[in-house]
């Protein structure tokens, strides 16, 4: 009796183990087959090489590139065509997306004029080594511009323009993949027209030096100028103002004359201007 209750036992085990394994086994189909469905893909436009600044576009440079559908980044294209003739604002690496904010459009030309903002203005620079900080100043870098001169008090140096954008070096619109100094004897800045007034007059009718900065420091200093009596001396540099003419005061007038009048028992005096 008690054999067969322990059978019977063994038997309905049995039976619940291979029925929980199915269901485990079925709902493992099930979830495996729920998440992974196939991912659809999208064509967008690539570089197909390293691309500089200012390149026109042809079919060469560029290549199609799968993308998930949904995620391909805003801006992007679909066709090659559509970049085709346009010239690149920003420079670009081998397998990144062309974007819409990356060209300039096909009326805007290429070379350097792609790189020049609406409203600004690109004016180059005569330097030197030591003007060009050694030849580190490179496009792309953020330079501040001094200019020394002459003034009433003798040799004055201020920096009259702060976070100046580096076009190119001489005719390189693009930095050295190394970070090697790049000498050239001109410096193209990016300025406002008004900069630009300043920076021709300057460069006329004074010294020229580039103080490079850090790129990301945006911050305006504008300290006060630096005087030759100052640095040499140690004094105060002498004021400006015109001197105003003294003015001497008005001389007294003269004492008037007078004359003592005897009538009799009476005495009287009288006074005559001079």
């Amino acid at each position: 009796m008690n054999r067969d209750r322990m059978l019977l036992g063994l038997a309905l085990a049995l039976v619940v183990a291979v029925l929980a394994s199915r269901y485990v086994y079925i709902q493992l189909r099930q979830a495996q087959a729920g998440g992974a469905k196939p991912v659809k893909l999208i064509s967008v436009v690539a570089a197909a090489a390293p691309l500089k600044l200012g390149q026109r576009l042809d079919l060469n440079d560029l290549r199609l590139v799968d993308w998930p559908e949904g995620k391909q980044p805003t801006g992007s294209f679909a066709r090659k065509e559509d970049c085709v003739g346009r010239a690149l604002i920003t420079p670009v690496v081998e397998n990144e997306p062309i974007l819409e904010h990356n060209v300039a459009s096909r009326e805007a030309g290429a070379g350097l004029v792609v790189a020049i903002p609406a409203g600004m203005r690109a004016v180059a620079v005569g330097v030197d080594d030591v003007v060009a900080v050694a030849g580190f100043v490179v496009p792309g870098t953020s330079v501040d511009v001094l200019v020394t001169g002459n003034g009433p008090s003798g040799p004055v140096t201020r920096i009259f323009l702060e976070h100046v954008r580096v076009l190119a070096v001489g005719q390189q619109v693009q930095a050295d993949s190394t970070g090697k100094p790049q000498t050239a004897p001109v410096v193209t800045l990016l300025v406002s027209p008004e900069d630009a007034e300043k920076l021709a007059l300057a460069a006329s009718g004074g010294k020229i030096h580039l103080a490079l900065r850090n790129s990301t420091d945006t911050a305006n200093v504008n300290p006060p100028p630096a005087y030759g009596v100052t640095m040499f001396l140690g004094a105060a540099p002498l004021p400006q103002t015109p001197k105003a003419a003294a003015k001497k005061p008005a001389p007294p007038p003269p004492p008037p004359y007078t004359v003592q009048v005897i009538r009799g028992d009476k005495v009287e005096t009288l006074a005559f201007p001079r």
